[in-house]
């Protein structure tokens, strides 16, 4: 599967009890780029973020990575490809060591033994939880679950990254241990975020959503200047911009 773009054509998504999350959204956004989704409570970042690896299908409009809409036939593909990283890490950590927890995805592809401990091992290095591989993620602290949930997602090798909320509930240190981490990858990054400094730190482009549509999409300096557009989305700008 190509994997050197993510394109939303005209995405529409309507939950079971009829509430309006997307309303026609469409991007490209290409290999390498680093890209931030901002906006208020209830825009639909997060329910825009779990249609990029087909946790949720489109109501109308078609979702893409590379050439290939995800479709149920080339789903575990497009999951290979495509790692989503989940706002609150306990969503992801279930099993009863960190190495079996970043081992799981491994184990439904076939590899041997040896191989799975083997990337395991670089994972859990790469997050700087090499000496966590024992622990039950009951006992993690939350800046260690959440590098955990990473390492479990760059195990599988995938070529994008999709997360909601990284820094969320981190203390700053953690968070910037966070931030240097997502910093260091090559990866295609798709963010979805509160946190602007945050954006400020990783992202060379951004998503401005509100009430389900995409209302601009430019380079951190042209959002963050647009004091109208942050303020009919529900947004101030970041705190390093206020403090100038």
């Amino acid at each position: 599967m190509s994997h050197h773009l993510v394109e939303a054509r005209d995405v529409v998504f309507v939950y079971p009890d009829g509430q309006s999350a997307l309303r026609g959204v469409s991007f490209v956004i290409h290999h390498g780029e680093s890209v931030a989704i901002i906006g208020g409570n209830g825009a639909g970042k997060s329910t825009l973020l779990l249609h990029l690896n087909g946790v949720l299908t489109p109501t109308s409009g078609q979702v893409r990575i590379g050439d290939f809409p995800i479709t149920r036939e080339n789903l575990a593909e497009v999951r290979r490809t495509v790692g989503m990283i989940f706002q609150d890490p306990d969503d992801q950590l279930f099993m009863p060591t960190v190495f079996d927890d970043v081992a799981f995805g491994l184990g439904h592809q076939g590899l041997a033994a040896q191989d799975i401990g083997a990337r395991v091992e670089q994972a859990l290095a790469t997050v700087g939880a090499g000496h966590l591989g024992e622990r039950p993620p009951y006992r993690l602290s939350g800046g260690e679950k959440r590098a955990v949930a990473i390492a479990g997602v760059l195990a599988m090798l995938p070529s994008i990254l999709v997360m909601d909320e990284p820094s969320s509930g981190l203390d700053p240190a953690a968070r910037r241990r966070v931030i240097n981490l997502l910093a260091g990858f090559a990866h295609t990054k798709v963010i979805a975020t509160h946190d602007l400094d945050l954006v400020l730190d990783l992202c060379s482009r951004v998503l401005v959503m509100h009430q389900g549509v995409i209302e601009a999409d430019g380079t951190p300096a042209e959002i963050f200047a647009n004091t109208d557009l942050l303020e009919r989305c529900n947004l101030e700008m970041p705190l390093s911009y206020q403090r100038r």
